[in-house]
C-alpha cells in the first residue's frame, strides 16, 4: 500500500497544489528508491550517487533559491522535501540540506554574479556536490574563535587550517570555507584539487552511516582572488546558513518520527502477546497516543515557521525553537518505538534503531540542543549565557 503519513490535524491539507506535488514526488522516491537500498547502504557506509543524480533531476536542491538554474521553491516546499527525504534517511536530508542550504545559499546571497552563474546551475542539477566548512576539531558551538585563517598573498589567498564534521566533504567538487582574513571572518569556494586542499573520509561511524563525513585540510592551500565571498563578512554569513538548514532540520525531524510511529503502530497491530495483538493493551496505546501528540505538535511547529519564512517574518529563535523541539521529539519517539519493538526493534528489518543512531547525531550537529536553549534564553532575558554579557 502507498505510504500514508500520520497527520492527524490534516496539516497538509494547508499545502498548495505545487507543495503536495513535490510532496508526493519525493515520497515516491523514497519509497522506491531510497527504502529497498537504505540498510545495505549504511552497512556499506556510503551514500548512493544515484541519489545524487535522482534529487537533481526532482529539482529539489536549493529548493527556495530563485534564478541561476534553482528551482524557486516556497520555504514551505522546502521543508516537505526534507520532511519526506528524511522519512528514508537523515543522510539523505543532510545531503540535500548541505547541498542547498550551506553550500548554494551563500553563493547565492553573498557570492558574484560570476560565481553565482558558474556554480550554482551545476549545483542546483546534482552534477556539482558542495559542502559546509566552519566547526573545526576544537572549535564547534564556538565557531567565532576559529583558527582557520586566510592570507592575502597578491594575486592569491593562502588557506591554512582544518574543519571538521563536514557532511558530503569527500565527495564534494565546492567547499565553502569560513576563516579569518585580517581577523574578520571571510567566506571562501574551495574546489577540489586546489592546490594544499584535501578531504578525508571519516570512517567508524555509528550513526549517519549512509552519509559522507569527512574533514577539511588546508596546508598552504592556494585560493584565486576571485573565490572570495564579496558579501560575506563577520559570523554573520554561516550564521544565516546554518538557519535555513536548521529550518530544514525541523521538518526532517518530523518525518523520522512519522517513519517511527508508522512501524510502531503497525508492529503493534500483528504482534500477539497473550492471544491478543499487543495494541489492545492500555500501556502500549498510551505510548501510541503520546506519539500522534507529539508528533502533531511538531508538525503545527514546522507549518507555522514556514509560513513565517515565506512571508519574512521569521526571527532565529524561532527556528532555534523548532530545531531543538522537533529533534528532541522525534529522539523520543525512536526509543519508545523501539520499546514497543522489543527485542525486534534492534534489528535492520525494521527502521528503528537507524533512525535513533542518526538523530542522535541531528541532535548535535547544526546547534545542540544547549546551545539552542540558551539561544532560547537569551532571546526571553535579554543575557548571553555564552558569554554572560547584556
Amino acid at each position: 500500500m502507498p505510504y500514508e503519513a500520520l497527520d492527524f490535524y490534516d496539516v497538509d491539507s494547508l499545502l498548495t497544489e505545487e507543495e503536495r506535488m513535490v510532496r508526493d514526488m519525493v515520497r515516491d522516491f523514497v519509497d522506491e528508491e531510497v527504502l529497498p537500498k537504505i540498510e545495505q547502504a549504511c552497512a556499506d557506509g556510503v551514500f548512493p550517487d544515484e541519489w545524487r543524480v535522482a534529487l537533481g533531476e526532482m529539482g529539489v536542491l536549493g529548493a527556495p533559491l530563485e534564478g541561476y538554474g534553482c528551482p524557486g521553491l516556497s520555504y514551505t516546499a522546502y521543508g516537505v522535501i526534507c520532511r519526506e527525504l528524511e522519512r528514508g534517511d537523515s543522510g539523505l536530508r543532510s545531503f540535500a540540506s548541505v547541498q542547498g542550504s550551506l553550500a548554494m545559499y551563500p553563493i547565492w546571497e553573498f557570492g558574484s554574479e560570476e560565481q553565482k552563474n558558474h556554480y550554482l546551475p551545476k549545483m542546483a542539477s546534482g552534477e556539482w556536490v558542495g559542502c559546509f566548512g566552519l566547526t573545526e576539531p576544537d572549535y564547534g558551538s564556538n565557531p567565532g574563535d576559529m583558527i582557520t585563517k586566510a592570507e592575502d598573498k597578491g594575486d592569491h589567498f593562502l588557506l591554512n587550517g582544518a574543519k571538521m564534521w563536514i557532511t558530503n566533504g569527500t565527495i564534494a567538487q565546492v567547499a565553502i570555507v569560513w576563516a579569518k582574513l585580517d581577523g574578520v571572518i571571510r567566506g571562501f569556494i574551495v574546489e577540489k584539487g586546489d592546490e594544499g586542499f584535501s578531504a578525508p573520509e571519516m570512517k567508524g561511524k555509528h550513526s549517519l552511516k549512509a552519509s559522507v563525513t569527512s574533514e577539511l585540510v588546508f596546508s598552504d592551500c592556494k585560493i584565486p582572488k576571485d573565490r572570495i565571498l564579496p558579501d560575506g563578512k563577520g559570523l554573520k554569513g554561516p550564521f544565516s546558513c546554518l538557519n535555513n538548514a536548521r529550518y530544514g532540520i525541523a521538518w526532517g525531524a518530523v518525518g523520522a518520527a512519522q517513519a517511527c510511529f508508522d512501524s510502531a503502530r503497525d508492529y503493534a497491530g500483528t504482534r500477539i502477546q497473550f492471544t491478543h495483538p499487543i495494541a489492545s493493551y492500555q500501556l502500549v496505546q498510551n505510548k501510541l497516543a503520546w506519539m500522534l501528540r507529539e508528533i502533531t505538535k511538531a508538525q503545527l511547529l514546522a507549518y507555522h515557521l514556514a509560513v513565517k519564512k515565506d512571508a519574512g517574518t521569521w526571527i532565529a529563535e524561532h527556528i532555534s525553537l523548532a530545531k531543538m523541539n522537533n529533534v528532541d521529539i522525534a529522539l523520543d519517539i525512536a526509543r519508545m518505538a523501539r520499546d514497543i519493538h522489543g527485542a525486534n526493534g534492534i534489528l535492520d528489518e525494521y527502521c528503528i534503531m537507524r533512525h535513533m543512531a542518526n538523530l542522535e547525531s541531528v541532535k548535535t550537529y547544526e546547534g545542540t540542543h544547549d546551545i539552542h536553549n540558551l539561544i532560547l534564553g537569551r532571546h526571553i532575558t535579554g543575557i548571553q549565557a555564552f558569554t554572560r554579557e547584556i
